[in-house]
């Protein structure tokens, strides 16, 4: 899908968490400059509309969600999230979890790389993090992911059929 069809479909995925599940109210400009001067980074075009739309959200369930989105204020390196610590022998400082599932599993943003002006995401597999062979790369953006996660009826559709939890 080119840039330009998953920006017209953004608004399409964003107004599905708003009717269907459990966003969160949404972000300022302010939160947004004061999460981007704490990171180093700037969010990439997907992730600014979606952090406008709802600070975070929960699919599906609110209790026990299979995808639930943080915060701003809730990010964390991908190596803190998996070992408790933020320890450079722990993984890249350029992993950020963009989302958390069941089993104390992740869905990693990668900072360090963009295609398109969009970064990719990754699975944050704790078992076989942070080696990119168990952590590959499962979606080219954002929306990507979250279409993905909106159409899985709260499944890792980024899995083989016998890999499911």
């Amino acid at each position: 899908m080119s840039v330009r069809q998953q920006a017209m479909r953004l608004p399409l995925l964003l107004d599905e968490v708003s009717h269907a599940h459990f966003p969160n109210p949404p972000a300022t400009s302010a939160q947004i400059e004061a999460f981007e001067q704490r990171m180093g980074w700037k969010l990439d075009a997907d992730l600014r509309a979606f952090y406008l739309h709802c600070d975070g959200a929960s699919l599906f369930d609110l209790v026990n969600s299979p995808f639930i989105f943080p915060a701003l204020a809730k990010w964390v390196r991908a190596r803190k999230f998996i070992f408790g610590e933020d320890l450079d022998e722990g993984g890249p400082d350029t992993w950020f979890v963009v989302c958390e599932v069941l089993d104390g599993n992740c869905i990693i943003l990668d900072v360090s790389q963009q295609e398109n002006g969009r970064s990719p995401i990754r699975d944050g597999y704790r078992e076989g993090f942070p080696d990119p062979k168990w952590c590959p790369r499962i979606a080219g953006s954002f929306s990507e992911f979250l279409a993905g996660a909106l159409q899985s009826k709260g499944r890792w559709f980024w899995l083989g059929a016998d890999e499911q939890t």
